[in-house]
């Protein structure tokens, strides 16, 4: 089994439509080396050809847009509108703050709708999230970034940069929109080339939010029937008393304890370059990893000596051969 599932971060990236390049000015630019070169002098409004004034990024015809942009995103009005949220979440607040502050999240179990795209080039956009994708244990297996959103498309692309083969496939994909991933497999026609060796299920967390009328996940989406449909994700333990229970075998909520100890650099990653960015989020993912296989080996000395005393497994070994991972560009 592997888990799937991403953080909400990442660096500016060039603004033009589908392109994903690193901006040639990471201070005040919005372009690419390349689409700086096109639009150098150039009105920012994208259905624009004239020039632009001085000390401004707009034409004579558009200066009042860049002018109320300046005013609502300027790093000032930015700044303040911060504070004031940090005031409100602090004390309370009016109830009109509060409000604006929910976010209207689509629910798991239907597919998000992507951002409209703004018509001008006046800020630098960044890439909607980072994707991992983690063993039950915590052990990262790869990562990358998706641009504008994290839907059944992208994520099924991610899959097969890193499962290319039908052997190298994992027996279970578990992920939040698993029974979207599997809709969209079946819409598109390449659920024949999975469903001989992959099942997607939902991570335990967010299948008690999906819909109880939702035939498909509810079916073949559970992340842990009795139904003996899969046998391998559901065990059978004693309590202290001796009285059996069910458990579920697997640990489906890595990715999410990978995102909670992520979300504490995500203010310091969202400042970098795409470049830096990368280096720095592949460091804490290696590093990560390094101290999952440790504690893995601290346990399993544990219960060697319990079982087999005198044997032990040298932890200096995890340090000495390392551990690999992927990133998918």
């Amino acid at each position: 089994m592997v888990v799937i599932d991403g953080i909400v971060m990442g660096p500016t990236h060039c603004a033009y439509q589908n392109c994903s390049e690193k901006l040639a000015n990471a201070r005040t630019g919005v372009f690419c080396l390349m689409h700086e070169s096109q639009h150098e002098g150039r009105c920012r409004i994208k259905t624009c050809y004239n020039a632009k004034e001085p000390n401004s990024q707009a034409c004579v015809n558009h200066r009042q847009r860049w002018y109320d942009h300046v005013i609502r995103f300027g790093r000032q009005s930015v700044l303040g509108v911060r504070r004031i949220i940090r005031r409100t979440e602090e004390e309370g607040g009016p109830a009109w703050l509060r409000q604006l502050r929910r976010r209207n999240n689509p629910p798991h179990d239907q597919p998000n709708n992507e951002t409209q795209e703004p018509d001008n080039y006046f800020t630098a956009p960044r890439f909607y999230c980072v994707e991992t994708i983690c063993a039950p244990c915590g052990v990262v297996i790869a990562w990358t970034k998706f641009v504008k959103s994290e839907g059944a498309a992208q994520i099924m692309d991610f899959l097969e940069d890193v499962y290319p083969t039908q052997e190298s496939r994992p027996s279970y994909v578990c992920i939040d929109k698993a029974c979207v991933v599997l809709k969209y497999l079946i819409n598109s026609h390449n659920w024949n080339i999975w469903k001989t060796s992959t099942r997607f299920v939902v991570d335990s967390y967010h299948y008690i939010n999906h819909r109880v009328t939702d035939y498909l996940c509810r079916i073949y989406c559970n992340p842990s029937p009795l139904n003996g449909s899969a046998p391998n994700l559901v065990v059978v333990e004693r309590d202290v008393h001796g009285n059996q229970h069910y458990k579920r075998a697997f640990n489906t909520q890595a990715c999410e304890q990978l995102n909670a100890w992520l979300g504490g650099f995500q203010s310091i990653l969202n400042r970098m370059t795409v470049d830096n960015f990368n280096w720095t989020l592949h460091a804490l993912l290696f590093i990560h990893t390094q101290r999952v296989i440790q504690k893995q080996y601290k346990r399993l000395n544990q219960n060697m000596q319990t079982q087999l005393p005198g044997q032990q497994i040298n932890e200096d070994e995890v340090e000495a051969n390392g551990v690999e991972i992927d990133r998918v560009d």
